[in-house]
C-alpha cells in the first residue's frame, strides 16, 4: 500500500464510519481515511441490482424509519426519498395475521364475540392506542389478560426469539422484547415513526453520495492491522470492540445470519413485505425485496433468513447479544478504552455492543462527531 497522511482513519464503512467521515471531511475540512476488510461501503445496508433486476439487500432488509428531523434532514442532502410503510405479517397455525400483534390480529384469530370483549377488555386495562411489551402483559393480574398473553408469547414471540437469539425472550434484555410490544390498536403498519421512507435510489447510491469529498480517501478490501502505508493522528473504530482488544477479556457473544436469495417466477409472492414464522421451519422470516424497491418487474426475489451462532472466522457478527453477563464484559473492554485516552474513539453497533436501527446509528454517530470529534 502507497503511503497515505490523513487526521483521522475510520475503521468500517458502515451508517456509522460513513457518517463520521462526511462529517470530519466537510464541517472541519479534515483528511479521513476510511477502511473496510469487505470490498463495497455500506455494511449491512449495502444493496445492489440482481440478475432479476431487482434491487435488493444484501444482508437482509433495510427499512428506513425514524422521529428524528435531524436525521431525516441530514440523509435527505445524500438521496431522494420514496415512501413506504413496512407491513409484516406473521404466520400462526396457518394463518398470517398482522404483526406486531394488534386488535386486527385478536379478530382474525378468534371468534368475533371473544375477540370484541377481548379488544374491550385490553382498551380498558391499558388505553387505545397503547404498546405493551408481551413479558409485561404476561404478569397482568386479570386471568383473560394473561390467558391472551400466554397465547401470543406461545405462538408470536417464544419460537421466533429463541431461533434469532438461541435464547427464550426472558432470558434476554427487556429491551429486545420490548422492541416488538402488542398494540392496542387496529394499525398494522410494522412501524408508527414520523418518517418512513426509502432511498429512491437505493443505500449504496446515498453512500456514495456521502463519501463524494476530496477530503475522503476509500481502502476497500483492508484489515486496519495491515494498512501499513496509512499514518494517522485519531482513529474511529466502528468493529466488535473485543476483536479491537484481541480478545483480552474474552469473546462477546454476537447473533449472525445466513442469508437465501430465491426467484419467484411471478410479479408478487406474498401479501406484504415480511411474513414472520415463528413457530415452522428453520428460518425466521421471508421478505420480498420489491415492496421495498417499489419495482414493477415480471419477477420477483426473496431472501429467506435463518439465524445462527457467529463463530469467529466463519460469519458475520451481526447482533449483539444483550444480557447482563455480556454488559459486563463489555465493561470491562471500556475500561480498555479509556486507558488510550482519547486516541481511538468507538461508535457503532459493534463498538458500543448495542443494538442501533440506522437511524439510531446516524444519531449516535453526529453526536460522537459534535462531543467527541468537533468537541
Amino acid at each position: 500500500m502507497r503511503c497515505v497522511n490523513a487526521d483521522w482513519l475510520i475503521v468500517g464503512a458502515g451508517f456509522t464510519g460513513c457518517t463520521l467521515a462526511e462529517r470530519i471531511a466537510t464541517q472541519l475540512n479534515r483528511k479521513v481515511v476510511l477502511v473496510d476488510r469487505r470490498p463495497r461501503v455500506g455494511g449491512n445496508a449495502y444493496d445492489e441490482y440482481d440478475d432479476n433486476g431487482v434491487l435488493v439487500h444484501r444482508f437482509g432488509p433495510h427499512i428506513f424509519h425514524t422521529n428524528s428531523t435531524k436525521v431525516f434532514d441530514y440523509l435527505s442532502t445524500f438521496t431522494e426519498w420514496r415512501a413506504y410503510e413496512h407491513r409484516v405479517q406473521v404466520a400462526i397455525g396457518g394463518r398470517k395475521v398482522p404483526a406486531p400483534f394488534n386488535l386486527n390480529s385478536l379478530h382474525s384469530l378468534f371468534p368475533a364475540p371473544e375477540a370484541a370483549e377481548m379488544e374491550g377488555l385490553l382498551a380498558g386495562t391499558y388505553g387505545e392506542g397503547a404498546k405493551v411489551p408481551i413479558l409485561k402483559m404476561r404478569e397482568h393480574p386479570h386471568p383473560r389478560v394473561r390467558k391472551l398473553a400466554e397465547f401470543i408469547y406461545e405462538n408470536v414471540f417464544y419460537g421466533y426469539t429463541l431461533k434469532q437469539w438461541g435464547l427464550a425472550p426472558e432470558d434476554l434484555d427487556p429491551s429486545v422484547t420490548g422492541r416488538v410490544p402488542v398494540h392496542i390498536s387496529r394499525d398494522d403498519r410494522y412501524f408508527q415513526d414520523r418518517f418512513q421512507t426509502m432511498p429512491a435510489a437505493g443505500y449504496s447510491a446515498l453512500f456514495q453520495r456521502m463519501l463524494r469529498h476530496p477530503n475522503i480517501e476509500i481502502v476497500l478490501n483492508c484489515d486496519h492491522r495491515a494498512a501499513h502505508g496509512i499514518r494517522f493522528r485519531r482513529m474511529i473504530y466502528t468493529g466488535p470492540i473485543d476483536e479491537f482488544f484481541d480478545y483480552v477479556h474474552g469473546e462477546l457473544p454476537y447473533r449472525s445470519i445466513r442469508f437465501d436469495f430465491l426467484t419467484a417466477q411471478e410479479e408478487w409472492h406474498q401479501g406484504c413485505g415480511t411474513v414472520n414464522y415463528p413457530n415452522d421451519y428453520e428460518y425466521t422470516r421471508i421478505t420480498e425485496q420489491k415492496y421495498l424497491s417499489g419495482q414493477s418487474l415480471p419477477k420477483s426475489t426473496l431472501v429467506v433468513e435463518y439465524p445462527e451462532a457467529h463463530v469467529r472466522g466463519r460469519n458475520e457478527p451481526y447482533y449483539p447479544v444483550p444480557r447482563e453477563e455480556n454488559r459486563n464484559r463489555y465493561e470491562r473492554y471500556l475500561r480498555e478504552l479509556r486507558a488510550l485516552n482519547g486516541s481511538v474513539v468507538m461508535a457503532g453497533r459493534l463498538a458500543d455492543y448495542k443494538y442501533y436501527n440506522m437511524d439510531q446509528a446516524v444519531a449516535r454517530a453526529m453526536k460522537v462527531f459534535e462531543e467527541e470529534v468537533a468537541g
